[in-house]
Parts: C-alpha cells; structure tokens; sequence
C-alpha cells in the first residue's frame, strides 16, 4: 500500500475537496481519483462519497482515516530516522503566496546548493491553512504571517521581515499626500480576510478614511499590476519582490503610525527534520540579507 495515496486521502478528508487536494500536491484531480479507487480496491471498501465538488468520507471511510493519520505521521517519522545524520529527505514546506512570489525562490536556490540529497514538497494557503496543516503534521514548517494568537510551546518562530504598510500609487503621484490619495483615487483593496487586508482596514478606520473602492483582491502581485495600469490606489505591506520591480509605481509612508506585517517561519521543536529545518532557516536568512543589501529594505 502507497503511504503517500494515505496521505492523499487525509489531504481529500481535510480540505473536503479532490480538486483541493490535487492543487496542494501539484497533480491532477484525474491522478486522485486513481489512487483513491487503487486505495478502494485494495481495502475492499468504499472510502469516500462523491457529491459534486465535495467529497465526505463513508464510515468505513472514518474507520481508516483515524488509523491512516498515525500510520502516515509513523512512516515519515520513520523514514526521517533512516536518513538521520544525512542531509537528505524530504522537507514539506508551506508558504504563504506573497512569500511564494518573493524571498521563498532566492532561498530555495540557497537550500538546493547545501542540501542536493532534499526532496522538497512546496504547498502553498493562507496562514491559517498552514498553521492548520503544521498542527495535523501535513507539514514541516510553514512560511507565514505570525499568528495572532500565542504559539504552544512546542513550536518554534523565526522572523525573516517585517513589511509596513504603504500606500501603493502609480508613478506620477509620488509626491502627494498619502491620505489625500486613499480619499480621492480609486480604491483597490486588499482582502480584508488577510492579515495584511485588516491592518489596512484598520489604519483607514484610524484615519477616518473612506475610500472610493473600486475592486477587493486577495493577491498583492495583481493589485500592484492594477495599480501600475493607473485604475488606482491602493494599500498594502511593503513587500519586496523581482515582479513589481519593472512596474512604474510609488511606495509612500503613511504619516500616521502602525504596526508592520510580520513573517517569518515556524515550526515543530520536536521535528524529525530538524537538520534540514535549520539549514532552510540559514538559507532563509542569507536570502534576506541579500534582498536588503540589493533593494534597501
């Protein structure tokens, strides 16, 4: 039996979803749903009950989910054990999009170069999707916004950056006042579902700034390609990333003060993997003090 079409099917079970479960692992849903009939077939029972998009496991099904949790938590912490005292393995990482899409290449770049023996899987969810993911033992370490909440004392936290929040505006308006753009521009909002989308929120409450809102998006890559387009402003934390660097807008402070988005990586102190952990964490750190000394921030 295939541990990994196990971890599939817990993967299925958590996020309700084959097609959920095929986008985190990077396969198609096709590729799914075979290993779960081979899984069927091989069991002699019927795991899940398939209606529309949602998927919701039988009882036969919960039967072996609750088994299929320790079995695969044993297998990893097994191979883990194989592999201890070599630079080798595999490291599931989750990430954060905006991480993804910034700092998370220049370190993996670093990390392929001191660990050639790693398997890396890359998932990438909302903080909250990681932390739920590292908490169940989906994941190794996640790269993701620090919580809200206090860490249980088996975790670990590292911060790599923290990111203010600016008013992002096209090229041509650089120079003038931050809150008369948020009350005059167009207003593309960040996701107010998102960490970074309720500071914002909450800086324009502060303010006592209404916006003209235009369009809410959950993604700051495509916010910034709007705003470059001149459709209008908007505001975000200041990430530092290759693909906003050929975009022709402006970064400008807000007057009043607030606290910064703050990233960074966390993890389980008790993690088999703890060798490779650690050398993404250097990894990490070497990529953030390369982007500083490159960028300025």
């Amino acid at each position: 039996m295939e541990t990994a079409f196990l971890a599939n099917l817990l993967l299925i079970v958590d996020t309700g979803s084959m097609a959920e479960a095929a986008r985190r692992v990077g396969v198609t849903p096709a590729a799914i749903a075979q290993q779960m009939s081979a899984l069927e077939r091989e069991l002699g029972v019927t795991l899940l009950v398939r209606a529309g998009r949602t998927v919701t496991p039988t009882e036969a099904g919960h039967r072996i989910i609750e088994r299929a949790r320790g079995l695969v938590a044993d297998f990893a912490e097994l191979k883990a054990h194989a592999l201890e005292g070599e630079a080798a393995g595999e490291l599931r990482i989750g990430t954060i999009t905006t991480a993804l899409l910034s700092l998370l290449p220049d370190v993996l770049a670093n990390f392929a170069r001191g660990f050639p023996r790693a398997k890396v899987l890359i998932r990438a969810g909302t903080s909250m999707e990681l932390y739920d993911s590292l908490h169940r033992g989906d994941l190794d370490v996640a790269i993701c916004l620090h919580p809200a909440f206090a860490l249980p004392k088996a975790y670990d936290w590292h911060l790599l950056r923290e990111e203010p929040l600016v008013v992002l505006a096209p090229q041509r308006l650089a120079g003038e006042d931050p809150h008369e753009l948020l009350r005059r521009e167009p207003f593309i909002r960040y996701d107010r579902s998102l960490g970074g989308g309720k500071q914002a929120d909450q800086y324009l409450r502060a303010a006592r700034i209404v916006p003209r809102e235009l369009f809410e998006l959950n993604a700051l890559m495509p916010i910034a390609m709007m705003v470059d387009r001149g459709l209008g402003v908007s505001l975000v934390p200041d990430i530092v990333s290759p693909m906003t660097a050929a975009l022709s807008i402006a970064r400008i402070a807000l007057p009043m003060p607030i606290e910064p988005r703050r990233f960074g990586m966390v993890w389980q102190r008790a993690s088999p993997r703890s060798r490779l952990i650690q050398g993404l964490l250097q990894c990490a750190d070497e990529a953030v003090q390369a982007s500083v000394a490159r960028n300025g921030r």
